[in-house]
């Protein structure tokens, strides 16, 4: 805690039979005047304060925060506790044990690497829906993930066991995020007799869905969340802060879903890329906390930092009903008030800018094909879907029905948010392709007969997986209870999903479960194929597990364009299956909707989704939920002694967990035959000083990539295919292709990783036209068309430095550390991009990756640029006299040009010249 009070901040707080300490704001002129989120950091600054790394000046300029100007204030902000999940959390957990050699090696004290704050880690990303539809489905995935990922809960063990303030809950608990606002969020946080308000860094982006709670917090990369646990603060600009003013009630027949896609369109369209977002307003009563969360979640997905709702009598509520402790809930509601937390409609803080919504005006809405800020209207769901299904299908393949008013009418207009093609561009502009794409069908469905002998037609459009699934939806009561109401009344009409569906349910903790069974509808899902498959991320972070076997090989011998729906947040290409090409975001109760109706190519509206007993046609309304069924269905079904039983000992897990073998030490016995964890080669041959930053010369592309490559493409988690680098490697060390599991879970074993680094099957390097995947062209070779990693060995034995090209929105999406040390261990030096989102940029800087910036208004188009070029840059080196180059000079062959360094605070600066923001901390620990 904070050595020196300039302010005399620190008082005490009375709550109830106890007296906390706390550091009051009101002492800072100009504190009443801030916006929520910023009040959090300042009162985190007052704190903190130690005269040297937060001084007093920092926190009167944080005070005198000047809402319109450009950010350009750094600050350090120390989060209360990190958490993670465990696809970013085992190569987290493999770092500090890697740490923990180095020390020693380095002659220091390995218990120095230790974890600092709290860190909470949930394993959530492992199971795979490998069984659906089956009684025993979730019995079956879970043994199948124990099989598969011995070995990386066994070292997940010893972590826990190795560092202190370190807890992991099992597998089959529930989804990190929801886990984190049901049970492990505090809102305001209690340590050693001091007061404070709940902040958190995550490793994964959604951790935004805790901005739900009035708690400030957002993801990280795994390198990030590192030097947190160690004690290091987050080097951040103070941000400009948008707030969102909401009024009015969502109007009958739409869900947190539509708001939250509505929002997404909303903000991405308006620029709140690194900037904070603060709802605001007298709407903010009439959202509940559910609903909150989902906003809040999908934060990453509109690309602001943050998306939090302040403290209100609703946050209390939620407390009190997930069994939170009565002391800790008038903890919160008490310091609330004392701090100037609590939400007040009545006042409106000064922000950088405003945006307004009126609740009454959201309407039923999907996302997509391949990105979540893609909103169509549900009403324009089939015409949308029609309108880019050119770009998916071969023309030759597509037989058009011919022009006429009505399909021309079905077409929609260009500044339609259905209208749109390949990141975002307008659908093609000819009529031949555009008729063919909103208007065409196959010349004939593929016909098949499934293992149960139905026979059934697949065609273009079909929705292959039905997946109720992911944090996103999974935390909010009205849209599951929604979802099984649904389900209910389809099955008393007698409808059923469509046999080439693959349906999952795997909600966010025990909890949805514990009142599915309360309500009596967990038999109706069971009905329709959604039965349980696990507690966890599966579909939405690629754990879909594959299609019936029929159907996917219909899709692969016709080449069909097949859809999933999921109540997801991420729907970008190759994330979700293999063999699926188009992905919408949809509400549970539209997931169970279209699972009925089987096909993207149907209007729910017009069209029946079958038919009942006596023959007659069933309509989605005939089916659907009102908001008054399902409140009913809630506030009987939901009781806080849930949530209480199911977290009462959430650390221990089950018996498979508790007598799983555990390695003991303090320092990580490696075992050389394991393919799952390995020691990574970021310290080798490590100075105990760091070497010179040094110009880049005699660069070659390794890749020249387009707009919104997301860090999907750059470092996919999905399954792993036999014939790519990452399956040679695997089958060389006598993996069989069964068990390759996935790219995510394989994160511990960096030399998987870095061969499925720029592996995404749908990736297109503008250098090596007509390939799709990881595949460049080898200048070391001639030119030759070669595998992404097999060009960077070659590359690497000749000493050539490397460097990617690309376009706008560069690293969007997870926040995945392997997207940054994937590229490093590649030998890529430095990046040049239109734009970048927040975490990636972060990320490359902590792996010693130069990130750089076309000059406004130009890009590798503009400039002449091939990829094919020899790169130097030059005005690197002006870091090693402690300065950063605000540009510096790129010469490509003949053509040359001034491109802005993206090293945006000094924290930043150290971590590029240490090589690293491992090595800056674990030079500074020694130190």
């Amino acid at each position: 805690m904070a050595s020196i009070d300039s302010f005399g901040a620190k008082a005490q707080l009375e709550v109830g039979d106890q007296t906390y300490d706390i550091y009051r704001l009101d002492k800072v002129e100009g504190a009443d005047k801030l916006p929520y989120s910023l009040k959090i950091l300042l009162e985190n600054l007052l704190r903190t304060e130690d005269g040297s790394n937060i001084t007093a000046d920092d926190i009167r300029a944080l005070a005198g925060w000047e809402a319109k100007a450009e950010p350009s204030k750094e600050i350090q902000f120390s989060p209360a506790r990190v958490i993670m999940q465990d696809f970013t959390g085992v190569p987290a957990v493999v770092d500090l044990a890697t740490m923990r050699e180095a020390v020693r090696d380095l002659n220091g004290d390995p218990a120095k690497i230790n974890p600092l704050s709290p860190a909470e880690l949930v394993i959530d990303h492992s199971v795979i829906a490998d069984v659906f539809g089956t009684p025993d489905s979730f019995e079956r995935n879970v043994e199948i993930e124990y099989e598969r990922n011995k070995e990386r809960y066994q070292f997940l063990r010893w972590g826990q066991s190795a560092f202190a303030d370190f807890k992991v809950v099992p597998p089959g608990t529930g989804i990190v995020h929801q886990v984190n606002i049901e049970h492990l969020a505090r809102v305001v946080f209690e340590r050693d007799g001091v007061a404070y308000p709940d902040t958190c860094v995550g490793t994964d982006s959604h951790t935004t869905m805790v901005n739900g709670l009035g708690v400030v917090g957002w993801g990280v990369g795994g390198i990030e969340a590192e030097a947190a646990m160690l004690g290091q603060p987050v080097s951040m600009l103070i941000p400009r802060v948008v707030g969102f003013k909401l009024h009015g009630e969502l109007p009958e027949g739409t869900t947190a879903t539509d708001l939250v896609l509505t929002i997404t369109e909303m903000l991405r369209r308006h620029g709140v890329v690194g900037k904070f977002v603060e709802f605001y307003g007298p709407g903010v009563a009439a959202v509940p906390l559910a609903n909150r969360a989902t906003i809040g979640n999908m934060s990453p997905e509109y690309g602001s930092t943050i998306a939090v709702f302040p403290i209100d009598d609703e946050t209390v509520r939620y407390l009190r009903m997930t069994g939170r402790p009565e002391q800790q809930v008038a903890l919160v509601e008490a310091y609330a008030r004392t701090q100037g937390l609590w939400h007040d409609a009545s006042t409106e803080p000064e922000y950088s800018e405003t945006i307004e919504l009126d609740l009454s005006t959201v309407v039923p809405s999907i996302a997509g094909p391949k990105r979540p800020q893609d909103r169509v209207s549900l009403t324009d769901a089939k015409s949308a879907f029609r309108g880019v299904l050119g770009d998916y299908v071969d023309a030759e393949k597509v037989e058009p029905k011919g022009y006429d008013e009505a399909s021309a009418e079905s077409f929609p207009a260009s500044d339609s948010p259905a209208y749109h093609g390949d990141n975002g561009a307008a659908a093609p502009a000819d009529y031949a392709s555009a008729a063919a794409g909103a208007n065409g069908r196959p010349s004939s469905p593929t016909r098949i007969k499934l293992s149960d002998g139905t026979e059934c037609e697949v065609d273009h459009g079909a929705v292959v997986i039905a997946a109720i699934t992911s944090c996103t939806n999974t935390s909010n009561p009205s849209v599951m209870i929604g979802a099984a109401l649904l389900a209910k009344k389809a099955v008393e009409k007698g409808l059923n999903r469509k046999p080439w569906v693959k349906t999952t349910l795997a909600p966010g903790s025990k909890v949805v479960m514990d009142y599915y069974e309360r309500a009596g509808l967990t038999p109706y899902l069971d009905k329709l194929g959604f039965n349980l498959v696990g507690y966890g991320c599966t579909t939405c972070i690629g754990n879909s597990g594959p299609l019936i076997t029929e159907v996917s090989q219909a899709v692969n011998d016709s080449d069909l364009a097949v859809v999933s729906v999921l109540s997801g947040n991420r729907n970008f290409e190759g994330r979700i299956n293999p063999d699926v090409k188009m992905n919408y975001l949809a509400s549970p109760p539209l997931v169970v909707a279209y699972a009925l109706a089987g096909s993207m190519d149907l209007d729910l509206y017009n069209e029946p989704l079958g038919k009942d007993t006596d023959g007659n046609d069933v309509f989605l309304k005939d089916i659907w939920p009102s908001a008054q069924e399902i409140e009913e269905v809630v506030d009987s079904a939901i009781a806080s002694e849930m949530f209480t039983r199911d977290y009462a000992d959430v650390f221990a897990g089950d018996e498979r967990w508790q007598q799983m073998d555990t390695p003991e030490g303090n320092v990580f016995a490696w075992d050389d035959a394991s393919t799952y964890v390995r020691k990574p080669p970021y310290f080798e041959g490590m100075p105990a000083t760091p070497e010179p930053v040094s110009d880049i010369a005699g660069a070659r592309v390794l890749a020249k990539l387009g707009d919104s490559v997301t860090t999907d493409h750059i470092s996919p988690a999905g399954s792993i295919k036999k014939d790519s680098p990452a399956g040679a490697y695997l089958l060389e060390h006598g993996v069989e292709a069964r068990d390759f599991n996935s790219y995510g879970s394989r994160r511990g074993n960096h030399e998987v990783m870095i061969r499925g680094t720029f592996a995404n099957i749908r990736l297109r390097n503008q250098l090596a036209p007509g390939t799709e995947g990881g595949f460049t062209r080898d200048f070391t070779n001639g030119g030759e068309v070669s595998s992404i990693y097999d060009a960077s060995v070659n590359y690497a034995e000749a000493g050539t430095p490397l460097v990617i090209l690309s376009g706008k929105e560069y690293g969007s999406g997870s926040s995945r550390d392997w997207a940054a040390k994937g590229t490093a261990l590649l030998g890529v030096k430095a990046v040049l991009a239109e734009s970048y989102e927040r975490i990636h940029r972060s990320n490359l800087i902590g792996m010693g990756v130069l990130p750089l910036q076309y000059p406004e208004g130009q890009n590798a188009e503009s400039l002449g640029l091939t990829g094919e070029e020899t790169f130097s840059i030059t005005g690197v080196e002006e870091l090693n006299d402690g300065t950063t180059p605000r540009e510096v000079t790129v010469r490509a062959d003949d053509k040359e040009f001034r491109a802005v360094v993206r090293i945006d605070t000094p924290g930043e600066a150290d971590y590029f010249r240490h090589g690293g923001i491992m090595q800056y901390v674990l030079r500074s620990l020694l130190a």
